[in-house]
């Protein structure tokens, strides 16, 4: 009998040392996915606020508004260029992603967006 609880006891022990050498990688994983996602949802906010402002830029809007309209939706710390060429208005918002305390330097994604400008609008 006393074989029998010395062969449950090791087994736990087994298992202990599996989820100790489990948990690691799967606090990694779930870190990865997290940043991913955020990466995705910036980026997301990027293409949304460039968006906005080629819209405007196509209207007809003044330089300064345009980039006021597109600041207010991108994400903090952004970097927003704004241009009108060949009857297109064209915007586009970076900004950096940290990926954790663990990543020395930001990942940057961006979005960009053209529109035709209006046939009113000269530029």
């Amino acid at each position: 009998m006393g074989g029998r609880h010395r062969g449950a006891r090791e087994e736990r022990g087994t298992v202990t040392a599996e989820l100790a050498v489990a948990l690691p990688s799967l606090a990694l994983l779930l870190a990865t996915a997290l940043a991913a996602i955020t990466a995705a949802a910036v980026q997301l906010e990027c293409v949304d606020a460039a968006r906005a402002g080629a819209r405007a830029l196509a209207r007809g809007d003044d330089t300064a508004s345009v980039r006021s309209r597109t600041a207010s939706i991108a994400p903090a710390g952004a970097a927003i260029d704004i241009g009108a060429a060949t009857g297109l208005a064209r915007v586009r918002v970076s900004a950096p992603v940290s990926l954790g305390p663990l990543i020395g330097s930001p990942l940057r994604v961006s979005g960009r967006a053209s529109v035709p400008m209006e046939p009113s609008v000269k530029r």
